[in-house]
């Protein structure tokens, strides 16, 4: 169990506050896909992704991006069961999609370069710290069922 103190529950609130899920999570998703290609795999169903523009103009892409940033509200609701909150999540992941726990890092990270694209200099070395610190237990509970 990870521990939070309050600054670090704050933090993690004051970010996504000023996030747009409408926004963050078609972009991030999108980023994923362009800049790790062999995700797209995953998204078979979604149509014409050979290009970014046509990845980025994707509407299966952008609903799925919002359903993304969707549930990670669930983590910021539940910071203290984390792994609890996205366990049939996980399960779903490992048992019927078959993703590679890999890719939940990677669309961490992808979720962290949007954020700091949006929040600039209200993004400060300390605030990211602990919003990495955030998705790292939240990529961690993606992967629990996997082991």
């Amino acid at each position: 169990m990870v521990h939070w103190t309050d600054k670090e529950r704050s933090t993690v609130r004051a970010v996504w506050e000023k996030l747009d899920i409408d926004q963050i999570g078609p972009e991030a998703l999108a980023r994923v896909l362009i800049v790790y290609p062999w995700t797209e795999r995953y998204f078979g169903g979604f149509g014409d992704m050979f290009t970014a523009t046509a990845v980025l103009n994707n509407s299966k892409v952008a609903a799925q991006g919002k359903v993304v940033l969707k549930a990670l509200d669930r983590a910021v609701k539940n910071m203290d069961n984390i792994k609890g909150t996205y366990a049939a999540l996980s399960r779903m992941h490992y048992e019927k999609l078959n993703v590679d726990p890999d890719n939940f890092r990677l669309l961490a990270d992808c979720i962290t370069i949007t954020v700091a694209c949006k929040l600039k200099g209200d993004l400060s070395p300390q605030t990211q710290a602990t919003w990495q610190k955030f998705l790292s237990v939240v990529v961690e509970a993606m992967g629990s069922q996997y082991s």
